[in-house]
């Protein structure tokens, strides 16, 4: 049998499941999870390996109308994740009502030369009989290769959803190294985690104001030291996130400091800072630092002129 591979972009609007569909597929944590809309910011490679094939699936922001600086350039990364795509997969969240931003997702997708994936998510939420009504609403509105319900969360449908992707994918060869799970560099997922803590240890707006830098990431065979700054937008923020006496954010960084430990596989002596930027989601100078991409060209470019 002749190996196979392509690239799936994963869509859909925002606590669709997404990030924790492409976690479950991958058998590895590579892009934070929160029950707060709009926690993917970036697009993120997760690569899934079989003895026939190699998927490799990109995790986007939700799809949403964008107005905010922060929302453009996530529109921007859903866009650049369509290109030269083989197969595209609309999640949804099966039990929630069919409402004005599935009609939005259903229209962007249609401008997508691929073939298209409908994932009916959070089926163990949702009474059997309300599936079918559901699976015909979105047979009727959009053209689908295949309809396939599935939980993220408990892993069920999933089986079969690897067997469809394999079948529709084309011949090809592996495009990354089998010991590879996603292209993120150890620094990015470092601020990924530390945000996810500060987003799951606050509420109402403050997680949507929350941005993560890592100002200096220090490696040596025992230990890495990191240095982040969590960005926020208003003093009142900065307070919450801080807490009485400090307490939140240590315990922001204790419970970021285990699960990088994890992932690394060493100690990790973490510090972190909170400073205010006011409005900086509407601000593209800001945004575009929280590119992890554009991060590496600016790294590279220092170490560049630092050596000459």
């Amino acid at each position: 049998m002749a190996f196979k591979s392509g690239f799936v972009a994963v869509v859909g609007r925002p606590n669709a499941g997404k990030s924790t569909l492409v976690n479950c597929l991958v058998g590895h944590k590579v892009a934070i999870v929160t029950e707060k809309p709009q926690t993917t910011r970036n697009r993120i490679l997760g690569v899934v390996h079989r003895d026939e094939a190699q998927i490799v699936l990109i995790d986007t922001p939700g799809l949403i109308p964008a107005h905010t600086a922060l929302e453009k350039q996530m529109a921007e990364e859903i866009e650049q994740a369509l290109e030269g795509i083989d197969l595209l997969a609309l999640i949804v969240d099966s039990a929630a009502p069919f409402r004005p931003g599935d009609r939005f997702a259903l229209e962007r997708i249609a401008r997508v030369p691929a073939k298209h994936f409908l994932l009916l998510n959070k089926i163990d939420r949702i009474e059997k009989e309300k599936l079918l009504p559901l699976m015909d609403l979105y047979r009727q509105a959009h053209e689908f290769a295949e309809i396939i319900p599935v939980s993220a969360l408990s892993g069920d449908g999933i089986p079969l959803l690897v067997e469809r992707l394999v079948a529709h994918l084309p011949e090809g060869p592996a495009y990354f190294p089998p010991d590879m799970v996603t292209d993120q560099p150890e620094r990015f997922l470092a601020a990924e985690i530390i945000r996810e803590k500060a987003m799951q240890a606050t509420r109402q707006e403050v997680p949507h104001a929350i941005a993560v830098l890592v100002d200096s990431f220090e490696e040596s065979a025992k230990l890495v030291r990191i240095r982040g700054t969590v960005y926020c937008e208003r003093e009142g923020q900065k307070g919450i996130l801080i807490g009485k006496s400090g307490a939140t954010l240590k315990h922001i960084a204790t419970q970021a400091r285990l699960e990088i430990e994890s992932l690394l596989g060493v100690k990790v002596f973490l510090e972190l800072h909170v400073k205010v930027r006011r409005d900086w989601r509407d601000k593209p100078a800001l945004v575009r630092q929280l590119d992890w991409r554009r991060q590496l060209e600016q790294l590279s470019q220092k170490q560049a002129n630092s050596g000459e």
